[in-house]
């Protein structure tokens, strides 16, 4: 039933029913337009924030792995002394020479592993302090930036704050009016608004052109638009024409509707 009503409204009615929610929802952008570019700054350094400790995590992943493998390379070399130690004393028992070879070879491979290992261990320690430094360097990035956006959220919501009651009471004003105009119409309205820089989807003429336009109407097209027997969209602009008349008198009366105490 109430679908019905909506439909069955005039063409004027949906006309002024349009410019009603127009001047809502254009209250409703200058609004949010006085956070300036702060919703987006905060956005931005939150996720320039998580990608930095994405890559201070690595860092930190990658000098434990090394770190781990500095310990591998540690607890080799005492196996291998605990070798050396064990093969130099079972040459003091040997009886021949073949035996004293072999047991010397034994030690000079064991030597050479606790040489190799610590070949690693210092490539390896090169490769963590230098990580350590970019590690550190990341750090007092992250803090630098966490301590901007602390700034930049605490300034965004002091402006928040101050005008999310309007905000909250325009939103409820905005679907009460959008109920009165039929879904089609109102989609319509929603992707012209969607697709206009200014988010006007519906203007009135200013020296015979729409609002923001530079194209004049010819006077014909005028006297259609003064006469809201249908709805008009500019050929141009794309938007929903409405004469002076209206937009005065729906202005006039939509100001203590929309006035926020």
């Amino acid at each position: 039933m109430a679908d019905k009503k909506v439909n069955e409204i005039s063409v004027e009615e949906k006309l002024r029913a349009l410019y009603d929610l127009q001047i809502i929802d254009s209250r409703l952008d200058e609004i949010r337009n006085t956070r300036g570019e702060l919703p987006i700054e905060v956005e931005d350094l939150e996720i320039e924030i998580e990608g930095l400790n994405k890559r201070a995590q690595k860092f930190e992943s990658e000098i434990a792995e090394q770190n781990a493998e500095i310990n591998e390379k540690k607890d080799l070399m005492k196996s291998a002394q605990v070798l050396i130690d064990k093969y130099k004393t079972q040459q003091d028992n040997v009886r021949n020479n073949k035996e004293f070879e072999t047991l010397a070879k034994e030690v000079e491979y064991q030597e050479l592993e606790i040489q190799l290992a610590e070949k690693r261990i210092k490539e390896f320690g090169g490769k963590i302090d230098h990580k350590k430094e970019t590690l550190a360097d990341l750090t007092a990035k992250i803090d630098e930036l966490n301590n901007h956006l602390v700034h930049k959220k605490n300034e965004l919501e002091n402006l928040v704050s101050e005008t999310q009651k309007e905000e909250d009471y325009l939103l409820e004003k905005s679907k009460e009016f959008a109920e009165k105009i039929d879904q089609r119409l109102l989609v319509s309205y929603q992707r012209i608004r969607t697709g206009s820089s200014t988010g006007l989807a519906v203007v009135g003429l200013e020296r015979g052109a729409p609002k923001g336009s530079f194209f004049t109407i010819p006077p014909q097209k005028q006297m259609e638009i003064a006469q809201r027997k249908k709805i008009i969209i500019d050929e141009h602009s794309g938007k929903i024409l409405v004469d002076d008349e209206l937009v005065n008198e729906e202005t006039a009366k939509m100001e203590s509707i929309i006035k926020f105490n």
